[in-house]
């Protein structure tokens, strides 16, 4: 990979690679995962901490039949089936992983298996007369005639617990590479008269690898196209499905439409007839029915209330919770504050730690200074408040119901109910005045 970051440390889809199979396995049902890691020991159990597995660590080393070795003494023997997944092939699906473990049945050995136009690099699924698999070459050892089999083994496989660790004790590593292979157990299999069968899968992209920076980048796509699969098909109007980014859950109503170069993190939710403009990132956010974002919304951990509008340019911070009907305009931030139905803040603004009512107007160039150099403060503004443009509302601060703030006001005492609200100097002309000019140089 070229990076000081472990393999399966590197992302696809917002989460690491080790996640992914981690997450694929725990839908399976009560499992006892373990992790066997190697190169970044500690980083890699450090990230998967908490996920219920255990760890062994591979030092040094020394082939994949090695690395199963060293997770026999932490098997659970309850279990009558042991399977065997890859770190770095993240897009198993659940139900696939299910079907390989089902085909072993705690007495087969089952070997998950593709048929590629292209098997180069693969070790091929050699078979006999009758069709039962006999041995598993690999592609630089193959004949001729192996290297012209398309069926070939993914790396994952499903075996008997006890079976598994009587062949992998077996394991020899003579050879060119002085390795332990996993793929040898499958003649210790044949041998012994243990039935070996093929779970084949027809989709490449859950068997496909991470061994560059452009293999993660072609799973990344993979892995989009996946999920803005599962979108449309539940009936999400996606303008370009090859420009679009999932990174945790998106849940939508009917009618969703969403532009081009969105991203989503965290936990979305989007509600029925909601609009996303083009370039939107939205992270832990809930967007409710008929609500539009314009392009260039940015979203962190806020909340968009029915028939809003948001944008374009705009940034809704953490806390940031808008009411129906609200206006939020170009270049405006709402932080940890909470506006009220029908009121607007259409450009060029800052509201933080506020709480605003209904039908409140806020100009442009307004913002509430809610921060003394060592805490937050709060500001209370009424409903149908209009703050003119270039207003500074010092907090803690509370403008009554209905009260008018003057354009370029600098207020810093509570504003009445009602009442026009001015804090000016007078306006003076000077006649006469000039200019400062440069002096002349030399």
């Amino acid at each position: 990979m070229k990076s000081a970051l472990p393999k399966v440390l590197h992302r696809v889809g917002g989460r690491c690679l080790l996640q992914h199979v981690l997450d694929s396995v725990s839908g399976l049902g009560p499992v006892h995962a373990v992790v066997v890691t190697g190169y970044g020991a500690a980083e890699v159990e450090a990230a998967a901490a908490g996920r219920g597995a255990s760890f062994v660590r591979q030092e040094p080393q020394l082939g994949t039949g090695h690395a199963v070795r060293q997770a026999l003494p932490a098997l659970d023997r309850r279990h009558p089936t042991t399977l065997v997944l890859n770190g770095d092939v993240p897009l198993v699906r659940t139900e696939t992983a299910a079907a390989l473990a089902a085909a072993c049945g705690g007495e087969k050995l089952a070997l998950l298996t593709i048929t590629l136009a292209d098997p180069a690099g693969y070790g091929r699924i050699v078979r006999d007369e009758r069709g039962a698999v006999r041995a598993i070459v690999e592609h630089k050892d193959a004949a001729p005639h192996e290297q012209a089999i398309g069926e070939v083994y993914t790396g994952m496989l499903a075996a008997p617990t006890a079976a598994l660790e009587r062949w992998v004790q077996a394991l020899s590593n003579d050879n060119a590479q002085r390795e332990y292979y996993l793929t040898d157990i499958v003649a210790l299999a044949v041998a012994e008269g243990v039935p070996v069968v093929a779970c084949a899968t027809g989709d490449e992209t859950e068997v496909l690898g991470v061994n560059s920076a452009s293999q993660l980048a072609e799973l990344e796509r993979r892995f989009q196209r996946r999920q803005a699969e599962a979108l449309m098909d539940a009936g999400v109007r996606l303008a370009d499905p090859a420009r679009f980014d999932l990174r945790g859950t998106l849940e939508c109503g009917h009618d969703v439409e969403i532009d081009v170069n969105c991203i989503f993190e965290g936990r979305v939710r989007i509600g029925d007839g909601a609009r996303i403009g083009a370039n939107s990132v939205l992270r832990d956010t809930v967007v409710e029915a008929g609500a539009t974002l314009l392009p260039f919304t940015h979203m962190d951990s806020s909340r968009v209330g029915a028939g809003a509008i948001v944008g374009p340019f705009s940034r809704l911070r953490p806390g940031a919770e808008l009411g129906p009907e609200v206006h939020i305009g170009n270049f405006v931030e709402v932080k940890n504050s909470t506006l009220g139905a029908g009121s607007k803040a259409n450009h060029l603004a800052y509201v933080g730690d506020t709480t605003m009512g209904e039908r409140v107007n806020y100009g442009a160039g307004s913002i509430t200074a809610n921060y003394d150099g060592a805490n937050k403060h709060r500001t209370v503004i009424g409903d149908d408040v209009h703050v003119g443009s270039n207003c500074v509302l010092v907090a803690p601060l509370t403008v009554g119901a209905g009260a008018t703030i003057g354009a370029g006001s600098t207020v810093t005492k509570g504003a009445p109910a009602g009442e026009l609200t001015v804090v000016r100097a007078k306006q003076i002309s000077i006649a006469g005045w000039k200019r400062p000019k440069k002096k002349p140089k030399g």
